[in-house]
């Protein structure tokens, strides 16, 4: 660990992201294996996935944000709040601006504004979306090592960790319905490991930015944590409560909050 606190923080959040990437790609090599992922199975990993991206969202972001605006003159959660709505809104104007398709259950009629695009470049769109948010996260917590006093190594590892883990069945939730669609076995690994190569992107452009602007950092942690809250929503918890396994969704959802919230208490 102490060799990696010697790099500087946008190389630590670029390292970073490209391991939730590498696991990533593990979970999608799955589909070199099976065809088909059990629905209880997808249900428990959406749930799992929403519950460690609202743990982190606390946790590890606006929490630290209410803590760094402490003391402003601002009262103290109007950082917290305006960033968090700001983060949302803007996941909600790339919603309704690019086109693109559900991640996990592939559908015909593209979201957003109407386009010719093919299937597969719908896909990417909406694999940018949906992964962004998490590069972005990660890369605010490093950038905010190094400019501000509390954040620590630790505390962006696990955050770093926690978003790895849940990238792991995440990845087979994008490649085995892809395969299921038709697509080759090397097609559905190729879309299904783009669904985190943009977080190093994420990753990189989060870590420069707090880096900049100390006074932007409390602004960035919660608009990284309204963006993945905006996308739990919006896409996570309905598709994983469309079948008939609700309890088993909302289960996975109660275990990834929890293991975020252990890995965030226990090694911050």
């Amino acid at each position: 660990m102490d060799k990696f606190l010697a790099f500087p923080s946008i190389l630590q959040a670029l390292l970073a992201t490209l391991f939730t990437w590498w696991v990533t790609a593990l979970g999608v090599g799955v589909v070199f294996f099976k065809k088909e992922i059990n629905r209880k199975a997808l249900d428990a990993s959406l749930g799992f996935a929403a519950g460690i991206m609202i743990s982190a969202s606390f946790w590890s972001l606006l929490l630290p944000a209410i803590q760094l605006s402490t003391g402003s003159r601002l009262p103290v959660w109007f950082p917290a709040t305006s960033g968090f709505l700001l983060g949302g809104l803007f996941l909600w104007v790339l919603d309704r601006l690019i086109p693109h398709l559900h991640l996990y259950l592939p559908q015909e009629k593209a979201e957003g504004v109407k386009s010719t695009l093919r299937k597969t470049t719908l896909l990417i769109l909406a694999i940018t979306i949906h992964n962004f948010p998490e590069g972005l996260a990660i890369g605010v917590a490093f950038g905010s090592i190094a400019s501000a006093k509390g954040a620590s190594l630790s505390g962006a590892i696990s955050l770093t960790v926690g978003i790895a883990i849940q990238n792991f069945p995440e990845g087979m939730a994008v490649s085995l319905p892809l395969r299921r669609e038709g697509f080759s076995r090397i097609k559905s690994f190729w879309y299904g490991q783009l669904s985190a190569l943009v977080e190093p992107v994420g990753g990189v452009l989060g870590a420069g930015l707090v880096m900049i602007s100390r006074p932007l950092l409390p602004y960035a942690l919660a608009f990284a944590a309204g963006a993945m809250i905006f996308v739990v929503i919006e896409e996570l918890i309905p598709e994983s409560q469309k079948g008939e396994n609700a309890d088993i969704a909302t289960i996975g959802a109660l275990v990834g909050f929890a293991v975020m919230m252990v890995l965030d208490v226990a090694f911050s």
